[in-house]
């Protein structure tokens, strides 16, 4: 399973020594507002870690808990797994932080990396990015990271914002 890193992260993929972690940044109400509406419970983040643990070891990609290497604290989540959990679908990229570590650069800085990784190791053509029409904080990181806006789209049950970028444009863009 792959790490990742970043000049300030680290990206593990998630497993069970994650849960109090992630359970933490799941049951925040305001980092779940667009994602579900609501706060998981444990079992929730209990599930979504055997979803993770099923799809790194079915498709060799999924959900990273994403680490601040100056404090060692996991402060976010990141993906890349395919739209709507189903590999006939394009592959998506997505992430989540703590509401601490909002406005800091971490999602753009995470999501570089993230695309990096499924263009250059996945050899994906098209990466896309789903939000709520709402989430403005989540759509800009998108637009840094060189995604063009494409309509609303019917995803995970509700009306999303959809961002696409292809892999010729990923590559054309200038250096990260």
């Amino acid at each position: 399973m792959t790490v990742l890193t970043t000049t300030r992260l680290r990206l593990e993929p998630i497993s069970d020594e994650h849960l109090s972690g992630l359970f933490e940044l799941n049951s925040d109400i305001e980092v779940m507002r667009y994602i579900t509406g609501k706060p998981d419970t444990l079992d929730d983040t209990r599930a979504m870690i055997e979803r993770c643990k099923a799809r790194w070891a079915e498709w060799g990609y999924s959900w990273w808990a994403i680490f601040e290497l100056s404090s060692g604290a996991l402060i976010g989540a990141g993906a890349i797994q395919h739209l709507d959990r189903d590999a006939i679908n394009p592959l998506e990229i997505g992430w989540r932080f703590r509401k601490d570590k909002w406005h800091q650069g971490f999602a753009s800085e995470a999501a570089r990396c993230m695309a990096g990784f499924a263009f250059e190791t996945l050899k994906g053509a098209q990466l896309l990015a789903v939000c709520h029409p709402d989430n403005s904080g989540s759509a800009r990181v998108m637009q840094r990271l060189g995604m063009h806006y494409r309509g609303i789209e019917p995803w995970y049950q509700m009306d999303c914002a959809v961002y696409e970028i292809s892999a010729e444009q990923w590559w054309d863009q200038a250096p990260r």
